[in-house]
């Protein structure tokens, strides 16, 4: 039993498929801001690393070597003011070496000023719909039709066969490269969670209320996300997909959505 349960981990650790869609970290993204996210993380990362092996350290020493078989005898003091003042002192400077860089990093995130595009994006029991400000241009996207069908139960249909299951749509969010899209989050029904992670973007659509965030993407590409909050019985089966092309791009494909004949415009930014 014991070798059949080691051959098959073994066998899941090895498997390609697994180890592809097997993370631990956060992306670095492809915004500046992402970037900025990711480095703070592995900063505060290691410093965590170094605080653990310091503490641990001492922890084990301590229990290796003045145990009661060496023959360690209990300390006579009962405490020591340099000591308390030396483990107070130095987790507030860690802290404050922590806090100022993402204090910094958190007003730029919330900083949506003179964007280049306005999106307003409303959570829908179980789509989202986008609306571009100013634009005349708004639709609902929802989960894509192969997904859709393979997600039914006894629909014969193996999921593995789906490309991008359960992270495709049938309409994606079409944004222009390096530029500042604002995005206004609400929500019509319940609380839903707007999260494209290579955009380093989480942010709740509430009902009634307006949140706010944006984001410039650097490279051009599709990018994936999901509703991060439970929001009902299809909770799992409302993604996001975000296509960015270059400006020209996506020029052609805000006037084809308007109605010209200008062609439309594929993830590389070349027209089709």
């Amino acid at each position: 039993m014991i070798r059949k349960l080691s051959t098959g981990v073994l066998a899941l650790l090895l498997g390609g498929n697994a180890m592809a869609d097997w993370a631990v970290n956060m992306p670095k993204g492809v915004t500046q801001l992402s970037a900025e996210t990711y480095e703070i993380h592995m900063v505060i990362f290691w410093w965590c690393v170094a605080i653990a092996v310091v503490v641990f350290g001492a922890m084990i020493y301590s229990l290796i070597n003045h145990r009661k078989s060496k023959g360690a005898v209990p300390a006579s003091f009962t405490h020591s003011m340099t000591a308390e003042v030396i483990w107070t002192t130095i987790p507030v400077v860690i802290l404050l070496i922590m806090a100022v860089p993402s204090a910094e990093l958190m007003i730029k995130l919330e900083d949506t000023r003179d964007p280049d595009l306005t999106v307003v994006i409303t959570g829908y029991q179980w789509k989202w719909h986008y609306s571009y400000q100013g634009e005349d241009v708004a639709f609902y996207s929802s989960l894509s039709r192969p997904s859709m069908a393979a997600r039914r139960l006894g629909s014969g249909i193996d999921p593995s066969t789906v490309e991008n299951y359960l992270l495709d749509v049938d309409n994606r969010l079409v944004v222009p490269k390096d530029a500042k899209v604002r995005v206004l989050l609400t929500s019509n029904d319940v609380v839903h969670s707007w999260w494209v992670p290579d955009l380093a973007i989480k942010k709740d659509a509430i009902p009634g209320f307006i949140n706010e965030t944006w984001f410039k993407a650097e490279v051009a590409g599709v990018y994936r996300g999901q509703c991060a909050e439970l929001c009902g019985m299809d909770h799992g089966y409302m993604p996001i997909v975000v296509e960015v092309v270059e400006p020209e791009a996506f020029q052609a494909w805000l006037d084809n959505e308007k109605g010209d004949a200008t062609p439309m415009a594929n993830v590389n930014g070349e027209l089709k």
